[in-house]
């Protein structure tokens, strides 16, 4: 479905008349969630472009005001939650909205130690949140239980990869112990569409549609998708990451962007090139 601004600023003057003066404008984005524009200077509409992602608002609304006083970045606050209606078929939400760019892999940014331990401190700090009442995350089930879709996803990407580098390296986190404690908070997909940053540090994380309880390996992927080398060995002694977690979430990694490269190589070239940068990453 195309979702024009017309049509947000039809579903913003019939829910919320008192916003219906104010300008949208569509924000460039290469996310496969969530439409998103901007409503006057300061609030962000959200418009979920697909069933999976419209059960995420309701996700949002509950959990982001809660987690939001616990952590040292600043995350999107809900602020009014759209209805269906004729010309919109799914829930939607208006939020806060929060400046900085997102990050291209390989750019500055990615080899800022700076924002290394600024993502630290994010995830640490997530971790801590009491976990009573808390969700299971959208990536909460172990590792190994992706095997089988990890190597259908690479099985289609022969060619493109080094598939058998890539096969060595998942069997090698795969070969690490599982996690063993309880679950804690984690974002689950820490990626740079999910981040803003601005002169080398985070400025905030977004999209928090994927969150709840896992096994803290799942934001490490932030390591592979939002630093380079250098900066991702800050970021791993700042999370003070075992050999076994650290390699869990460079399967977790490997994992995602082997799934969103076989699936987004010919549709969405943005996600694409992400994807293929991290494998890279991964495997050199």
């Amino acid at each position: 479905m195309i979702v024009e601004p017309s049509l947000v600023h039809g579903l913003i003057a019939a829910q919320f008349p008192h916003w219906a003066d104010l300008p949208v404008e569509a924000v460039g984005a290469s996310g496969t969630a969530n439409a998103i524009y901007r409503l006057g200077a300061d609030m962000a509409v959200r418009l979920p472009r697909t069933e999976g992602s419209a059960a995420d608002v309701a996700t949002e609304h509950r959990w982001l005001p809660r987690l939001a006083g616990q952590l040292p970045f600043p995350v999107p606050l809900p602020l009014a939650q759209g209805a269906p209606d004729r010309t919109f078929p799914r829930p939607w939400s208006v939020c806060t909205w929060l400046n900085g760019t997102n990050p291209a892999p390989g750019d500055a940014a990615s080899s800022s130690d700076l924002l290394a331990a600024d993502l630290a401190e994010f995830v640490l700090a997530l971790r801590r949140i009491a976990p009573e009442d808390a969700p299971p995350a959208y990536r909460s089930e172990p590792l190994a239980s992706r095997d089988a879709a990890t190597r259908e996803a690479l099985a289609t990407l022969d060619g493109v990869v080094d598939a058998e580098a890539v096969a060595a390296a998942w069997e090698d986190s795969l070969s690490a112990a599982p996690h063993a404690a309880a679950p804690v908070w984690v974002h689950g997909d820490l990626q740079p569409g999910n981040v803003l940053v601005a002169d080398g540090r985070l400025a905030a994380v977004i999209d928090f549609g994927c969150t709840g309880l896992a096994d803290p390996a799942v934001d490490l992927i932030a390591a592979w998708y939002l630093l380079t080398a250098g900066a991702r060995q800050t970021f791993r002694t700042a999370v003070a990451a075992d050999d076994a977690t650290w390699a869990r979430g460079r399967g977790w990694a490997l994992s995602i962007a082997l799934m969103e490269l076989a699936h987004y190589r010919e549709s969405n070239p943005v996600m694409a090139r992400i994807a293929a940068h991290v494998i890279g990453e991964i495997v050199t």
